[in-house]
């Protein structure tokens, strides 16, 4: 023998939950990556290390960067330079649009 239940007699102790909205997506931080060549030594570590590959050296030795969106903002290459070559900053790119408002 079967059981049938019916759901109409049974109550739900749980709340119904709402739908709720998708959260916005964050927003990608970005950053800009400067390099001093002429502090650099051309040693390439921060090409070697870098942890997104972004970083390549040119046919003198010295680091550039084609795709500066795709940086991390890490500042692995910033901390491990010898030089003192390297300084990342994150841009902001809305300031200017806000009149200097944040």
């Amino acid at each position: 023998m079967t059981k049938k239940t019916n759901l109409d007699d049974k109550q739900s102790t749980e709340p119904s939950v709402a739908p709720q909205p998708k959260a916005k997506e964050k927003e990608k931080k970005l950053y800009d990556v400067v390099f001093f060549h002429k502090w650099c030594k051309s040693c390439g570590l921060c090409s070697a290390f870098c942890t997104k590959k972004i970083i390549q050296t040119d046919d003198t030795g010295l680091p550039y960067i084609k795709k500066m969106d795709s940086c991390i903002g890490c500042q692995f290459c910033e901390i491990h330079c010898p030089d003192f070559a390297i300084t990342v900053k994150e841009r902001h790119p809305k300031r200017r649009r806000q009149n200097g408002k944040c």
